[in-house]
């Protein structure tokens, strides 16, 4: 035990990673980590006692930590103008980064999107399970005599452009879930729609190269140079979008807590606020419980809006707890 405490405490020091201290439940995968390893090894977990409890060295270190952390900061949702104004902001630009940039802030809103999803990870890419999309992944409809059907892959780029819907698929993501497909419709605007953002993505990548393994991501400037829009241009976009639209002033919410993860909070909300249900919004967001829901934000002035006009009516009840039958309204009326 006192190998795996020494060990722990040199993890939370960042003594084996990045030279920075980490919180105490990337400590405890940590450790959870290596006791795996034993286990295999010896048949029998060095972390737990015979009721299932950390020993309590290791129980007195976690606890320890977990009061030293400070408390965490969710990041919070944003509203549809965030991603319009970055998409629109990337179609005026002439360099092809910019434009990738805006198409897949705007499809990441409406497909709420891990940020593994759409883009290359800045460092550390190859340890994610998520796959990113890429151009296999992509299915453009048309309706026809008022029926969708799938465009061929070597459709042209009009028909791509005037399409009615599109498919993407997951072939791998983060909670196990695989060749799992989100679909959008065109919703009636010539920029800001996410499937002309898709179609965008598309066309430029196909007239630079035929590999069907390309991701979305990718962009090829005029000049030759190439790459992949990162998790970091995503960040820094949304930030500036955020400053530009005066968030802090407006909408109450500081910068410093809008990040990648704004825009799929961002989705749920905007689904949750136009009175989709949960099952829907959970098919959507691909999540397996209602775990999405600590992305809607219930500090939004839309969810007390006629709250206390509500609270303000007067309604006879009966207090029946223990088998009395009384009538308590007068008297709370009268306090």
């Amino acid at each position: 035990m006192h190998h795996i405490t020494s060990f722990g405490g040199m993890v939370r020091q960042g003594c084996l990673g990045r030279g920075k201290q980490i919180r105490v439940g990337s400590v405890r995968t940590a450790i959870t980590a290596i006791a795996q390893t034993i286990a295999l090894d010896r048949g029998e977990t060095p972390l737990h006692n015979e009721a299932g409890e950390y020993h309590l060295p290791l129980k007195l270190m976690l606890d320890g930590f977990a009061k030293e952390d400070p408390p965490s900061e969710k990041k919070l949702a944003v509203g549809v103008d965030i991603p319009e104004h970055c998409c629109r902001r990337g179609h005026k630009s002439t360099a092809a980064k910019a434009k990738a940039i805006g198409d897949l802030i705007l499809i990441a809103f409406y497909f709420l999107l891990r940020v593994g999803e759409y883009t290359v990870k800045a460092t550390r890419n190859n340890s994610k399970q998520t796959v990113q999309f890429r151009m296999k992944d992509v299915q453009f409809f048309k309706k026809r005599h008022g029926r969708l059907r799938p465009l061929p892959a070597t459709a042209s780029d009009g028909e791509i452009m005037t399409a009615d819907g599109v498919t993407l698929r997951l072939s791998n993501q983060k909670n196990g879930y695989k060749n799992v497909c989100i679909h959008q419709e065109h919703n009636g605007r010539a920029t800001c729609s996410p499937v002309r953002a898709v179609g965008r993505r598309f066309c430029h990548i196909r007239e630079h190269t035929d590999d069907p393994d390309t991701f979305l991501s990718s962009f090829f400037e005029a000049d030759a140079r190439h790459g992949d829009v990162t998790d970091n241009d995503i960040r820094r976009e949304l930030k500036t979008a955020a400053i530009a639209l005066d968030y802090e002033s407006t909408r109450g919410i500081p910068i410093s807590r809008i990040d990648t993860h704004s825009l799929r909070a961002g989705g749920a909300n905007a689904l949750h606020l136009a009175g989709y249900s949960d099952r829907e919004i959970m098919k959507m967001g691909r999540w397996r419980s209602k775990t999405f829901m600590e992305y809607i934000q219930e500090q939004l002035s839309t969810f007390t809006k006629g709250m206390s006009r509500s609270m303000s009516q007067r309604f006879h009840f009966v207090n029946v707890e223990g088998g009395m039958l009384k009538d308590i309204t007068n008297t709370i009326m009268g306090s």
